[in-house]
């Protein structure tokens, strides 16, 4: 077992990005499941492209994705991703597309095809906050939830994905008052808990 798992670089002038400290950090191995991780530019289309180069090399049979959804108090699943991109702010490089579908040729939304019920139950088994979501947004974290689970679908069948959420980590609120945020630790463990299960049930 494979289990492919990216994080976003920095973005929307932030310094750092939790989704890739916290990739980086797993270990090589989960369980019986061999993790290899991946950096992602948090850029419209690149970012899809990227993990499908990924796809291409190590043929994973799980991919999972990690952003960052600042202000979220806990870890979040998410459930669907929708066939639109509308950017609030630019991408890393200065993309800001409106109400614009990510495949044209694609359905409204496609499911995460992760047992996502069981894995906000594992990362709150292992002690860490964690709720299932219904909504991923319409910035990049959706183009890539929507966008991977397209290529699995059309190209890669057999290939299950989907997308987690994580809080800001501590240091990124100093200067956020009263914002929630989570321990690089405590985020690590809940991805690896999230991990360990989708690899087990996939």
């Amino acid at each position: 077992m494979k289990v492919l798992v990216t994080g976003f670089d920095p973005f929307g002038g932030e310094s750092v990005n939790p989704a890739c400290e916290a990739v980086m950090r797993l270990p090589d191995r989960i369980g019986t499941a061999e993790i290899i991780r991946l950096e992602v530019p948090t850029v419209c289309r690149k970012s899809i492209d990227v993990i499908e180069q990924a796809i291409i090399t190590h043929m994973p049979d799980v991919v999972i994705s990690v952003g960052q959804a600042g202000g979220k108090p806990d870890i979040t699943v998410e459930r669907v991703g929708i066939n639109v991109t509308d950017c609030r702010i630019p991408d890393n490089e200065g993309n800001q597309p409106v109400d614009e579908p990510i495949y044209p040729d694609g359905p409204d939304a496609y499911f995460s095809s992760l047992p996502v019920k069981a894995m906000v139950e594992a990362i709150k088994a292992a002690g860490v906050p964690a709720s299932l979501s219904n909504s991923a947004g319409t910035f990049i974290c959706n183009h890539v939830l929507y966008g991977v689970r397209y290529l699995c679908e059309r190209k890669y069948p057999g290939v299950k994905s989907g997308f987690i959420h994580i809080p800001y980590m501590t240091e990124q609120c100093v200067n956020k008052r009263g914002t929630p945020c989570m321990s690089l630790d405590d985020i690590v463990k809940g991805l690896s808990a999230a991990v360990a299960c989708a690899a087990e049930n996939c």
